[in-house]
């Protein structure tokens, strides 16, 4: 069992690439170490990793898991306590997305974006209670604008995501006063992997008071301030968009 840093132990899911690794690499740069999960992105997390670990010495536990099989999470958390002997931080930011339209949507399509957006963040931080709580920890749930502003196209996503922004405040609730809970959503901050035309990117971003698209990197600050800096914050939703959710 290595020792924590000052900062503490995070876990951050789906760790290994896009908006996850950034938040990785600014809680690492903040001193936490860190649990990295990750389910097939094994190439992204161990580059991840070894990064992070020539920064400094382990200070990194890579954790391959597929959350929706929810018998294992709490393994997970332990595989963490076992490396550390505590955890300070839960960031919930692995996700599903793809679009359902209404008349061609699955069960199947149903229990993957409803398994990796809502059950398995609410398994995992059951599973981590314990630990954050013996930590006076917090919680950090990556929740999304269409979560109340749904996208045409995607309404198991949006519901998924809509479940996760009421879990965040009744988690708040249930945890206080030792865990803290809160939920960064992200507007426009990296566009599918599947892409949008360029056309609809303009027309979005129209939408948005700053005019712009915002970077993986203000998600992660607003992730680091909420664990770090929000001792007093807890139940609330930070919305990381460029002002979109002003706009009708």
């Amino acid at each position: 069992m290595n020792p924590a840093r000052e900062s503490g132990v995070a876990l951050v899911t789906g760790a290994g690439k896009r908006v996850g690794a950034v938040i990785a690499r600014r809680l690492h740069a903040a001193g936490y170490d860190l649990a990295l999960h990750y389910r097939r992105s094994a190439g992204e997390a161990e580059a991840l990793a070894a990064e992070l670990e020539r920064q400094r010495g382990g200070s990194v536990l890579l954790v391959q898991a597929e959350l929706a099989e929810t018998a294992h999470l709490p393994g997970l958390v332990s595989r963490v306590l076992d490396r550390y002997g505590r955890l300070d931080a839960l960031v919930n930011n692995a996700s599903a997305f793809y679009p359902t339209p209404l008349g061609e949507a699955s069960v199947a399509q149903w229990n993957e974006l409803f398994a990796s957006n809502a059950q398995a963040p609410f398994f995992l931080a059951q599973a981590a209670m314990p630990a954050l709580r013996a930590a006076r920890g917090a919680i950090v749930n990556l929740v999304d604008i269409y979560a109340e502003r749904p996208l045409a196209g995607h309404p198991l996503y949006c519901m998924a995501k809509a479940a996760l922004l009421a879990m965040t405040r009744s988690l708040a609730l249930e945890l206080a006063p030792e865990v803290r809970v809160n939920g960064v959503a992200p507007g426009a901050v990296l566009w599918p992997s599947d892409g949008k035309s360029y056309d609809d990117q303009q027309a979005l971003l129209a939408r948005t008071p700053l005019g712009r698209a915002g970077s993986p990197d203000d998600v992660a600050g607003a992730v680091l301030w909420l664990l770090r800096d929000a001792p007093f914050v807890t139940g609330q939703i930070l919305h990381v968009d460029g002002g979109r959710t002003l706009s009708v």
